[in-house]
């Protein structure tokens, strides 16, 4: 009896060529897993079937882990505003989780002897992928062809066609990554820091210079940190976040270009498109502004940005994501309101906020105006006390 492999497929080119050099190469039965995070369209998860079928693969599953993704992950993406170097929004990493998850379950249940990704050895999906898989399922083997051999493109898109499997060029050309919080594209342009990539790799956006020439405003609801309506109209985060990508996309919102490093060590650079995730942590960030004290705001900034850059960089499974995602809840548990947002020309602005918690209290004070809870004589004697540190050091340099 043959030994399996189970292969975490996607149909793309990579994993494609996987799936045929395993089989051929180590003579095991491969079973190939399809798990979908939210990025497929109706119809594509049958091309998917139909390209392991083409593939050679002994069985094909196909997994549903959008849930999975917003809720275990997405869920602390919004609520910590967790942005790769302030731009992107870092879908990637939260999938991989889901993925290797699913994959190990399958491999777990199938009996098989090892598992299987197409990544490749330079990018920071074989650390995650990786890490994950030894951190669930040590005694399982991990084969990599499409890192081991080193190939480029282009020669596994010419493998798969001697085998009677052929890639559309734009496949060869860009590695496209759909998913729930957003879209990643790599290739071509972005491998050089000076060019753009042309407008037919973006699918769920459209250019600044093609949007409407008018404004258009909506309203997020937040409950504890988390979206749950849009203009009034309770629907659950996933839905939400579709929605508000289909509202922005005439708009010409949500494009971005990130550099940033690599778990490797080396820069990397791609391009993304994620309207409704990038709207929806600027809404949180504004909210939270209104509703959280100074002390809380700065160690969700700098808790929130660790946790981001740990899950993006593989490291979900460390005990302290535990941590930092109880201390995420408890500083959003007030994080409830009303976020006013308008849209135009390839650009969104928050231009009003409202909370039942809101600490803003024109009953105390009117910045710029005059305060209520203190006399002007009070306010004086904090002031003169106040600047006392920066005035004995200003003594000190002058007699020096």
């Amino acid at each position: 009896m043959s030994e399996k492999i189970v292969l975490a497929f996607s149909g793309g080119l990579d994993t494609s060529f996987c799936a045929i050099y395993l089989r051929e190469t180590t003579g095991s039965e491969i079973v190939s897993v399809c798990v979908d995070t939210g990025g497929f369209q109706p119809g594509e998860l049958d091309h998917v079937s139909t390209r392991a079928q083409a593939a050679g693969v002994r069985d094909h599953r196909t997994v549903d882990g959008t849930r999975a993704v917003y809720d275990r992950f997405v869920s602390y993406l919004i609520k910590g505003n967790c942005l790769r170097g302030g731009v992107y929004p870092m879908c990637v990493g939260a999938e991989r989780v889901v993925q290797a998850e699913e994959v190990v379950r399958v491999a777990i249940d199938v009996g098989a002897t090892g598992i299987a990704h197409g990544s490749t050895g330079a990018g920071n999906d074989q650390v995650r992928f990786d890490v994950a898989i030894r951190t669930l399922a040590p005694h399982l083997k991990i084969h990599t062809p499409v890192r081991d051999l080193n190939w480029s493109r282009e020669q596994e898109t010419e493998y798969l066609g001697q085998r009677g499997l052929h890639i559309p060029p734009k496949t060869t050309a860009y590695s496209v990554n759909v998913g729930l919080f957003g879209t990643t594209i790599g290739g071509k342009e972005t491998h050089d820091t000076w060019a753009v990539p042309p407008e037919e790799v973006y699918s769920m956006t459209i250019a600044a210079e093609q949007a409407r020439d008018q404004a258009e405003e909506l309203v997020i609801g937040f409950e504890e940190g988390l979206p749950v309506s849009l203009d009034g109209e309770r629907m659950d985060g996933v839905a939400l976040i579709r929605a508000l990508n289909a509202r922005c996309k005439p708009h010409g919102v949500g494009r971005g270009i990130h550099v940033g490093d690599t778990i490797l060590g080396l820069k990397g650079r791609l391009a993304f498109e994620a309207p409704g995730p990038l709207v929806l942590v600027k809404a949180h960030r504004e909210l939270e502004k209104l509703v959280q004290t100074k002390w809380q705001a700065f160690w969700r900034n700098s808790l929130g940005e660790f946790y981001g850059g740990m899950l993006h960089e593989g490291l979900y499974y460390d005990p302290v994501m535990r941590d930092l995602e109880a201390y995420l809840d408890s500083c959003n548990r007030h994080v409830t309101g009303d976020v006013r947002v308008r849209l135009f020309k390839g650009a969104f602005d928050v231009v009003g906020t409202r909370s039942p918690h809101s600490l803003f209290d024109r009953r105390i004070a009117t910045y710029g105006e005059g305060a209520k809870a203190w006399t002007g004589p009070d306010a004086a004697g904090f002031s003169k006390i106040y600047g006392v540190p920066s005035m004995l050091a200003a003594l000190r340099d002058r007699r020096s």
